[in-house]
Parts: structure tokens; sequence; C-alpha cells
């Protein structure tokens, strides 16, 4: 749980009584290689933080399976739309290694969100967090090469070559498998 409140403290410092009173909300998960934490068409109702492990949020376009996001080590995660709207994701997100996660039900961070200033304010920033993050991603895809991308993606995540399937690679980034090999051929 040291790596959940160091990244909890990173984001916005809570006092004794609030860190107390929402860390006891969470849960540990120990999860194996191909775990469905959400499914497609389901209520995601969880924020997840992963300790260690690797996990992939995804959904279904034309029969293929695109890549939204690729979570790692010490990250949050979450499909945003169905937690605050409490409506069916489109996306479905499992793990690509054996993980160590925790996760928090919505109901139980907006009721301590309404109970406590310092958790209110940690959700404020977490939530504009996801939307930089959102932006970013749009710009990356809209005004950057594929080259670029594959160099911005390897500098935030430098292992991520290792962990992850090339093929989820190019589908996040956007490219063909092909697109992709070329790129790392250039690289070396």
């Amino acid at each position: 749980m040291d790596l959940l409140i160091q990244a909890l403290e990173k984001i916005s410092p809570l006092p004794d009584e609030c860190r107390d009173a929402f860390l006891s909300v969470w849960q540990y998960h120990d999860v194996p290689k191909d775990h469905t934490l959400l499914r497609e068409n389901g209520i995601g109702d969880q924020l997840f933080f992963l300790e260690k492990g690797v996990a992939r949020i995804y959904y279904h376009k034309n029969d293929k399976e695109i890549t939204e996001w690729i979570a790692m080590d010490r990250q949050f995660f979450l499909s945003i739309t169905s937690f605050f709207e409490r409506t069916p994701s489109h996306l479905a997100i499992h793990t690509l290694e054996p993980s160590q996660l925790y996760s928090i039900r919505q109901a139980d961070f907006l009721r301590l969100a309404d109970q406590f200033h310092p958790i209110e304010k940690l959700l404020r920033k977490m939530v504009t967090s996801s939307l930089i993050l959102s932006q970013q991603r749009m710009d990356s895809i809209q005004f950057e090469s594929a080259q670029q991308r594959y160099e911005r993606l390897l500098d935030a995540s430098p292992g991520i070559i290792q962990r992850v399937p090339l093929s989820y690679i190019a589908s996040f980034l956007g490219v063909t498998l092909e697109t992709l090999s070329r790129i790392r051929s250039h690289r070396h």
C-alpha cells in the first residue's frame, strides 16, 4: 500500500484522518495474466491503481481490437465515462502480466469526497490530469508523426517494448504492425 500512498500524495496530500478513511475502502487484488478487470458493456465502477504489472484498455471497432491505453507500474486507470456516468462501458480492461493492484468503488470515492474536502480536491486533480492526458493523446495523434509518437511512448514508458506485445503498441500508436516494425528498424 506504500506505493498507492505515495501516488496519492504526489497528486494531492491528504491529512491523516482523510488518508486513513480513504485507504480503508481500497481493496487489494493479486491477479494473473489475462485477468479481465472490466468487460465490454459492463459498468466500470472502479478506479484502479496498478502497483506492479501491465493492464490494457481497449475497444472493438470493425471487428478489430483497438488499444486505447496501456497502464503500467504505479499508474491509475479506469473507464472514466462509465465510472462517472454509471453507464455500460465500450471499453474492456485486462491484465497483460500477473499484476498487483488496488481498486476503489465509485460510490466509496464520491461518498468520501462529499465528506472530506481534501479527498474532493484529490478527485478534482485526478479528473483534471485525466483530461490533460486525453488532450495530449489527441494532439499527439493529430500533430505528431508515427515516429514521434513512438519516441514519446518510449520516453514515457521505457520498458514497454519488453512487456507489451508489439501488436498492442502499434494499435495504441495508431499504426500498422508493419509501420511499427519500420519505425523500430530505423531507430537502431
